[in-house]
């Protein structure tokens, strides 16, 4: 470990000069916070936004600061209990970790089913505390602060300011809402963060009667305006046809290579963007079948090279009113992997190169949060505040909007939309699609080095480039 004994000073495209204190400055020097330069804040974005290759690393580094600016603003407001702040002092540090355990190329593989990979980005991160480095650099906040610091990033834990971490107003919403927006190009996540920071206030439930991370009603606009931002933003980015083109083809590339065992769960932690899709190439290569072929000679090549899967149909949610779609549409089921391999067979294709994508977010919209109207406390909930904030009446309305259900093929095809939702209505015939998932006590090839590998990124005791580059 770097003990710098002094803050740094590092110059942000977003937030201009932020400051780092001795302990973050130490967190940043480990190996697995090192890990997040190499992890893309939105994945694989980049192939349709150039511009999006932005990291994990630079935007905790923009949370830690929103965190510290927070922190310095209640404290400023008027007296609070002092309960309130116990614990205040890990939030910052919370917030420069709270992406700590993100798998290569952020949220796509949390997409899968929970047999595909070990468990989501925040049950991962307690494997990286478990670092010797990391332990080290958190050791001057004392011997719990890694347990606790975990339980905050998991919306847990005892800090009433946990909320600034992960909660309706959290922090890292304002950051990448802005970051994404100014590495993607568009206008759409310019969001009022000083009137935000400036209208959060520590409020008393009025119900329980205790206190949690609040606003004041006069920034209720600013609010209004970040939840437009993000549906522009998934409208426009997150969910857009070619992002959702690409991350399903890359989703498709490691569930089949789980399948045929060339990879397995446990392998998916710890390595960067191009290190999985390194390890990826040099398993198809090794292993034999039709579908390791299919990974080795075509599906991993066009995604290097952008040869992405073409719409065939696409229907906007809207026009699906009228329609009930089965449970599995939005998943990563067995159920939807057998439809979508007869619906490949149908149209001439090879297993696997039929993907329907009907993307979701339960928290769009999510707002259950306090807020200060002139001296009395009230919770703001799905419904709003008549007159105050209106826009989470809509949430349902926009969340549809934003939605399109699409089916990509790896051969330009062209399927008719009404014949699309009818075999949707049948659903699957039956029968398997494909090889077994392999457990996760099950080793393929090359597993046991595999995993010494993710032990030497999440223990930081090694380079692990080198250390991959032996096998």
């Amino acid at each position: 470990m770097v003990s710098h004994g002094r803050s740094i000073v590092i110059r942000d495209p977003v937030w201009n000069t932020i400051r780092v204190d001795t302990v973050a400055a130490a967190i940043i020097d480990t190996a697995a916070f090192q890990r997040l330069r190499y992890i893309r804040q939105l994945g694989l974005a980049h192939l349709v936004y150039p511009g999006a290759t932005h990291t994990r690393f630079d935007h905790a580094i923009g949370v830690y600061h929103l965190a510290v600016r927070a922190i310095r603003t209640l404290r400023s407001g008027p007296a609070l209990p002092p309960e309130v702040w116990e614990g205040a002092r890990l939030i910052p540090y919370a917030a420069l970790l709270h992406d700590i355990g993100h798998y290569a190329f952020s949220h796509a593989l949390e997409e899968l089913e929970p047999d595909r990979i070990a468990g989501d980005h925040e049950q991962m991160s307690a494997l990286f505390f478990e670092s010797p480095e990391l332990k080290a650099a958190l050791a001057p906040l004392g011997k719990d602060a890694p347990d606790e610091i975990a339980r905050i990033i998991r919306g847990a834990g005892d800090s009433v300011l946990r909320g600034l971490v992960s909660g309706s107003l959290d922090l890292d919403k304002m950051e990448y809402l802005r970051r994404d927006a100014r590495f993607c190009g568009v206008p759409y996540g310019e969001v009022d963060v000083e009137r935000l920071l400036e209208g959060l206030a520590v409020l008393q439930d009025p119900v329980t009667g205790s206190w949690e991370v609040g606003v004041r009603a006069k920034a209720l606009s600013s609010l209004e305006s970040l939840l437009f931002s993000k549906y522009q933003m998934f409208r426009n980015v997150y969910w857009h046809h070619a992002v959702r083109a690409a991350t399903g083809m890359y989703k498709r590339i490691v569930e089949t290579a789980v399948e045929e065992r060339i990879l397995t769960p446990l392998d998916l932690i710890g390595p960067t963007d191009e290190e999985l899709i390194y390890e990826l190439a040099r398993g198809a290569r090794t292993a034999s079948g039709p579908a390791a072929e299919r990974l080795a000679r075509r599906w991993l090549p066009g995604l290097k090279n952008r040869r992405l899967p073409k719409r065939a149909a696409e229907i906007p949610a809207w026009q699906l009113e009228e329609r009930i779609l089965p449970g599995w549409v939005s998943g990563d089921t067995p159920e939807k992997r057998r439809w979508e391999d007869e619906i490949a067979a149908e149209l001439g294709l090879a297993p696997g190169e039929a993907i329907l994508d009907f993307p979701v977010t339960k928290a769009m919209f999510q707002l259950d949060l306090l807020v200060d109207r002139g001296g009395r406390t009230v919770r703001l909930g799905k419904k709003g505040i008549p007159g105050l904030i209106d826009l989470p009446k809509l949430a349902e309305q926009l969340h549809r909007t934003a939605r399109v259900l699409r089916l990509f093929t790896f051969e330009p095809r062209e399927v008719d939309p009404e014949w699309l939702l009818e075999r949707l209505a049948a659903g699957p015939k039956g029968g398997g699609s494909g090889a077994a998932g392999a457990g996760n006590e099950d080793l393929p090839r090359g597993s046991r080095e595999r995993r010494e590998a993710v032990e030497t990124t999440l223990t930081g005791t090694g380079n692990v480039c080198s250390s991959r580059g032996r096998e």
